[in-house]
């Protein structure tokens, strides 16, 4: 069993700060999900820029893409990743199996292999409304990996839990 979201509802309940609570949340995903990485891009929105302000990794052979800073996301990245494009339109998460395997209009190989490095990922959507807020990313390195439904059922349900700690923490940063 891969677990629930009421494995997590005392650390989404806490009254840790917003960072410590996103840092955590996203190591207990890694390990439930038993995945290699597991970062939280977030985004001020208003702003158009955004940051990886938290990443879980295995272990210390799988590269870390933690951001200290922030960075414009509205400018060319839409345009070389699809996934990223998917996510500020609007669109469902995504699960990709088999970088090597996904078909151009679902994401850029070379930039995920340039960027990321990963063999298989989730690029689930944090949003509020019509609003991005940000990008939760398990990852697998090394061979593929198929997401199955109940992954999809952990991951989906928590998406909406994040976006409101997302936003404080966005807000203690500006």
């Amino acid at each position: 069993m891969i677990g629930t979201i009421a494995s997590l509802e005392p650390l989404l309940n806490s009254d840790l700060s917003p960072g410590e609570k996103l840092s955590q949340i996203v190591g207990q995903l890694g390990e439930i999900l038993r995945v290699d990485r597991c970062f939280l891009y977030v985004r001020d929105p208003a702003a158009g820029r955004g940051r990886i302000a938290f990443c879980w990794l295995r272990d210390t052979t799988i590269p870390d893409v933690f951001q200290p800073s922030w960075q414009d996301d509205t400018t060319d990245l839409p345009d070389e990743d699809p996934l990223f494009a998917a996510a500020l339109a609007g669109k469902p998460s995504v699960y990709v199996d088999d970088v090597k395997m996904a078909e151009p209009d679902v994401l850029n190989r070379d930039f995920e292999d340039r960027t990321f490095g990963h063999s298989a990922l989730v690029h689930a959507h944090i949003m509020e409304g019509e609003t991005l807020w940000g990008i939760l990313q398990p990852c697998m390195f090394g061979k593929p990996r198929h997401w199955t439904e109940q992954d999809r059922a952990f991951i989906e349900p928590l998406l909406p839990r994040l976006a409101p700690i997302i936003q404080s923490f966005v807000r203690m940063m500006l």
